[in-house]
């Protein structure tokens, strides 16, 4: 799809408030996966995939983190 938005591992960070590592750290995870390179080699994410890697990872830490009543 050519209107899709392509992410550095900088930008996905960015957008996510997380730190580079942990987006790399999904990838290893096999939570985000890498669908590219730029012209720089630099590793490219879809913008829907990190959002669905930050939503899932988020509910995950929710259920964790909740006390049970």
């Amino acid at each position: 799809m050519e209107d899709e938005l392509w992410l550095t591992g900088r930008e996905a960070a960015d957008l996510t408030g997380v730190s580079v590592v942990t987006i790399y750290s999904w990838v290893r995870r096999g939570r985000l996966k890498v669908e590219g390179l730029d012209h720089r080699g630099q590793q490219l994410f879809r913008h829907i995939a990190v959002a669905q890697a930050e939503k899932a990872t988020r509910a995950k830490a929710r259920r964790v983190l909740v006390p049970a009543p």
